[in-house]
């Protein structure tokens, strides 16, 4: 079967890795950093105001259209604020609204865009422009690849020129593993603590966007406090392993298995295990891809084209 456009743009996304490896970045330095964004961005935010907060720099992720309304639900402390604005097309409503409330209340902002000259790159006082692949339809990829890695680095986690290959790796275990693992399954669980929790939600979000499938994702302890009723043969977990919390979750792992789930483990044991040997935030960024192609693998399998996702739209503009 030939590649759709989407499997190819997942799979010819690494050399734009080593461009934004490096791209020179403002330094980062507030007293708290809030990273804004909506769905897949909103997503990645998560991811980075965990590696802010591990490296010492005090950070949290707000929905764009959250805090464009009531920041005051999110941070009592509003001096020497940074806003990080992420957007792919930079023209999301809820984005370019909250940087521009950002600005009209002081706080300095920073925008992150991988379109040239967008809108929400304009609106902030620092831009960070991104270029990705020109072909990205309309489920976010390659871009979103980027921004993770730029996110980091702003962050202060140090990524290996190495990591493309780490993570073009990975998508090639996972592609193998999968063969016949897919059969069946109809209910996805992603699971991840802190960075990979960010992780997860994203993932889930990719499956559902391009393969319309029933999907979740939860903080791997959580998933015993009530989801775990709907566990049964018809269930694909994908398990995002800590180093801490690497035992907990490797025994939950088995509690599901034995519940006649299917699991992939990243950086943990499972009926398809794919071993990365990166600290937790660099591997969340060397899974992505991975995610990506499974969205695109569980698509195809349903015969859905993931170019054309029901009732979704490149650039969400809100009237």
């Amino acid at each position: 079967m030939p590649a759709t456009l989407t499997e190819t743009v997942i799979r010819r996304q690494f050399p734009y890795w080593d461009a934004a490896l490096l791209h020179e970045l403002p330094l980062v330095q507030a007293s708290t950093v809030v990273l804004t964004g909506c769905g897949t961005s909103y997503y990645l935010a998560q991811v980075i105001a965990c590696a802010f907060n591990a490296n010492g720099q005090a950070a949290i992720a707000v929905p764009g259209a959250e805090w464009a309304r009531r920041p005051e639900c999110y941070l009592a402390q509003t001096e020497g604020v940074l806003v990080i604005g992420l957007s792919r097309s930079g023209t999301t409503s809820e984005t370019v609204q909250a940087i521009r409330e950002s600005r009209a209340r002081g706080w300095r902002t920073l925008a992150v865009s991988c379109e040239p000259e967008s809108t929400l790159l304009h609106a902030a006082d620092t831009a960070l422009y991104l270029p990705t692949d020109p072909s990205e339809g309309i489920v976010m990829s390659v871009s979103a690849s980027l921004m993770l890695l730029a996110g980091l680095r702003m962050a202060g986690v140090s990524l290996n020129q190495t990591i493309p290959a780490v993570a073009a790796a990975a998508m090639a275990s996972l592609e193998t593993g999968i063969v016949g693992l897919l059969n069946g399954r109809s209910h996805f669980v992603y699971l991840g603590a802190g960075p990979n929790y960010g992780l997860a939600t994203e993932g889930c979000l990719k499956l559902q966007e391009m393969s319309l499938s029933y999907s979740q994702a939860f903080h791997p302890m959580e998933y015993r406090h009530g989801p775990v009723s709907l566990m049964d043969d018809k269930s694909l977990v994908v398990m995002l392993y800590s180093a801490a919390t690497a035992t907990e979750e490797a025994a939950l792992v088995a509690e599901l298995q034995a519940k006649a789930a299917a699991v992939i483990g990243f950086n943990g044991p499972g009926d398809v295990r794919i071993d990365l040997g990166l600290s937790d935030a660099e591997s969340a960024l060397a899974c992505l891809p991975a995610l990506q192609m499974l969205g695109e693998m569980v698509a195809v399998s349903k015969g859905i084209n993931s170019e054309a996702p029901r009732h979704l739209s490149k650039v969400v503009v809100l009237g």
